[in-house]
């Protein structure tokens, strides 16, 4: 099934289709905050470049206000490389950049941003009691009037996409929540973000701040609701689709989940969830990602921060399209579906890429016999179990064998009858 078309890019509202939710990847700003996970200039805009053929909606590149210069010259190239880089299908990403409610940061973000095609400010403040309290040391009136004036003031810079985000909402009360949001719709946001900063809320929690901000917020209808969570407690993806199905459209993800502490949601997670349960469980939600693209952007990623990929790591480990069990194997042979909801070709992956069967004591008759022909052999029932049996003694003491050692195995005399 071909994907379908991507809707026109309007900042506060997604035309004629109320099903699609915009991606915005954050890997080269918060997914880079992971511990060692820093790249170079020329990475970040090689990730940007391979960002935009995965097809995101937006891209999140950088804090240019940080101390790093670094980090201005890489959010500022990607602005004007990746940022003006129209595809056939007439396709540029929005590019965007954080700051605080900071007038610096502010200037920062639009001098970096500036010579984008469709350039987006993120401007954020801490609205939960003990951020309010013991980070900022100051007062909610205090929070909401900086808010105001700093939507406002990237509107004047020539901002016409705007994010307000409320760091720590997830343990923020709701009426503060739903007071500052309308305020800043006001002066201009077009999009607001819920944001479970530290990984606190469970997937009931963010359905419920959801439906109540769509209830409650003055001029919401003017605004697209995007849901940033991280991955602390594990709940990160359901967390993520808890959003959506309460009416978010717009999901804040990293490659790989890679962010701060234990990671943000992962885009190639929600991307692959909502293509396999999009239709007969999400309503109908899609994205404009191109699937096949997967792979190659998180082996990119991987390499360029360093961070290894747990082997069973949904979607990309390497263990994903692997199986040992022989009932799985015996399943997996007569029909794929049977233990497979996806193939590799599905993220990617080489055509010629197979789904593996991995040898080992686990396996059964029918995998072992089915590698024998797939390395060329042809034995009567008597030698095959005999081989087989052979396979099981060696098998018990090793975690697997490979094509070598059936090879050598099956070059050794036939065992003697018990």
């Amino acid at each position: 099934m071909s994907r379908r078309q991507r809707p026109d890019y309007i900042p506060n509202k997604i035309p004629n289709d109320d099903n699609y939710v915009r991606i915005l990847d954050t890997t080269l700003r918060d997914g880079e905050q992971a511990a060692g996970a820093a790249m170079t200039c020329s990475e970040k805009l090689a990730v940007a470049h391979q960002l935009a053929k995965l097809g995101v909606d937006c891209m999140d590149v950088g804090f240019p206000a940080t101390n790093s210069k670094d980090d201005f010259e890489a959010v500022k190239m990607i602005a004007k490389e990746v940022g003006n880089n129209v595809n056939e299908n007439g396709f540029v990403p929005v590019i965007c950049a954080l700051a605080r409610c900071v007038k610096g940061d502010i200037d920062a973000a639009w001098e970096a941003l500036k010579e984008a095609k469709s350039p987006r400010v993120i401007v954020f403040i801490a609205t939960s009691e003990i951020h309010m309290k013991y980070k900022l040391n100051k007062t909610p009136e205090e929070v909401l009037k900086l808010a105001k004036e700093s939507v406002r003031y990237a509107k004047s810079l020539g901002f016409q996409d705007i994010a307000f985000g409320c760091e720590d909402a997830g343990r923020s009360d709701k009426e503060f929540l739903h007071q500052i949001y309308g305020e800043a719709i006001k002066e201009g946001a077009t999009t607001i973000i819920f944001a479970d900063t530290v990984g606190y809320n469970f997937p009931s929690e963010v359905a419920q701040y959801i439906a109540d901000m769509k209830a409650n917020i003055p001029g919401v209808e003017n605004a697209i609701i995007s849901v940033h969570v991280h991955n602390d407690l594990g709940l990160a993806l359901a967390n993520t689709l808890a959003g959506v199905q309460a009416g978010a459209r717009q999901v804040e993800l990293t490659i790989n989940g890679i962010g701060e502490r234990a990671g943000n949601a992962a885009l190639e997670e929600f991307v692959m969830a909502v293509k396999t349960r999009g239709h007969d469980l999400l309503g109908g939600l899609h994205t404009g990602i191109d699937p096949k693209q997967i792979s190659k952007t998180s082996k990119m990623v991987e390499e360029f921060t360093g961070l290894k990929i747990q082997k069973t790591k949904p979607i990309v480990g390497g263990y994903v399209f692997s199986h040992a069990s022989g009932i799985h194997q015996d399943g997996i042979l007569k029909n794929k579906s049977t233990y497979q909801i996806m193939s590799p070709e599905d993220i990617g992956l080489d055509e010629s890429s197979n789904i593996s069967i991995v040898l080992g004591k686990h396996s059964g008759r029918h995998a072992f016999k089915n590698r024998l022909v797939q390395l060329g052999y042809d034995f009567d029932e008597k030698t095959f179990d005999e081989l087989f049996f052979r396979f099981k003694e060696i098998a018990d003491k090793k975690k697997y064998l490979s094509d070598d050692e059936i090879k050598s195995m099956v070059c050794v005399p036939p065992l003697a009858k018990h």
